[in-house]
């Protein structure tokens, strides 16, 4: 990645918080997250333009978004989201440092050796510590376990976690992809400390439904909010592939999470009708899919990535909209329903 040299001063659009971006409470915590924020699991990393990138996350500031969130290992190379993000926080974000929510993530494999992925005090310490440097941060808001590790007792993972913020490296912590009976482990650990957990961060959505199976539950029970990754499904929730698979999409790539042979004929089908309700309602599939996701406000935040500045305006529209009548949803469900998945 080529950073800029002399860049453009930026100046935030003093209109930033009036719009239509919504900002809800995580949990019973005193934290409120915008209804959309950002991921840049995705094309902020090292091969990617980082001025297209820079242009994003402006955009998105602009647009009311605040909460930026990041991993140790998103790229790629692994490192390289984070310092790329840092950059931005040197020429353009810091006067706005404490108007932004900054997570990070830990748990997957980083670096070579017995310490380099999971759940252990020692990878997390090393790892929060060097995104701290990449990012050009004293702190980030947000620091997760990015996922359970089965070899390492609860108590020591999310003891890491409590040390983070007793030493002022984290502000709050967060769990992803945590099962509903290891979420309860986890926070029943944390309130012990002293330290809550703030936040759950699942996969989310029409596609990808299992946090119903007691997760919402056993969070709603605690006061825990949560954040949605994939609620687009990897693309799969836009109008993208209701034809065919373009080439310089993500499912045409030889790497990455959604392949082509995901898109069957069913699945298509299942697009098309979702996109015939979503055209009834006067929005986009994806801006319907994001609106699903927030629909009753048991979920917190909707995380988005994005490849163009146009992506993130289109989704945050999706705010627009946010109420589904009975018949809607139902819907919704029959088409679901349908053969499918």
């Amino acid at each position: 990645m080529t950073y800029l040299t002399n860049p453009e001063l930026y100046t935030a659009n003093p209109d930033r918080y009036k719009g239509n971006m919504q900002y809800r409470r995580s949990g019973k915590s005193g934290l409120l997250l915008p209804a959309i924020s950002l991921g840049l699991w995705h094309n902020f990393g090292g091969i990617d333009s980082y001025e297209n990138g820079r242009a994003m996350l402006r955009r998105a500031f602009d647009l009311g978004i605040t909460h930026f969130d990041l991993a140790n290992n998103y790229g790629p190379p692994p490192g390289s989201a984070e310092s790329m993000f840092g950059q931005i926080m040197r020429t353009d974000f810091a006067p706005y440092r404490d108007e932004m929510i900054i997570s990070s993530k830990a748990g997957y494999y980083m670096w070579e050796g017995p310490y380099g992925e999971w759940g252990s005090k020692k990878y997390l310490t090393a790892s929060l510590d060097q995104s701290l440097k990449r990012m050009n941060l004293d702190y980030v808001d947000i620091f997760y376990s990015h996922r359970p590790d089965p070899n390492t007792p609860m108590e020591e993972t999310i003891g890491a976690l409590d040390s983070f913020v007793r030493q002022g490296k984290a502000l709050y912590i967060g769990i992803s992809s945590y099962s509903a009976e290891q979420t309860a482990e986890a926070v029943k650990i944390a309130k012990d400390l002293g330290t809550p957990i703030l936040i759950h961060q699942p996969s989310y959505s029409m596609f990808e439904r299992w946090i119903e199976g007691g997760l919402q539950n056993v969070l709603d029970e605690n006061g825990i909010g949560s954040i949605a990754f994939c609620p687009l499904a990897q693309g799969l929730l836009t109008n993208k592939y209701i034809q065919d698979v373009p080439e310089d999409s993500r499912a045409a790539k030889n790497t990455g999470f959604l392949q082509k042979d995901r898109i069957t004929d069913e699945v298509r089908a299942q697009i098309r009708a979702l996109n015939d309700v979503a055209s009834e309602r006067g929005q986009s599939l994806a801006q319907m899919a994001l609106a699903w996701v927030l629909r009753g406000e048991r979920v917190t935040s909707a995380l988005i990535g994005a490849s163009k500045v146009i992506q993130i305006e289109e989704n945050v529209k999706a705010l627009d909209n946010l109420d589904f009548s009975e018949e809607e949803l139902a819907k919704i469900e029959a088409i679901l329903a349908s053969e499918a998945k």
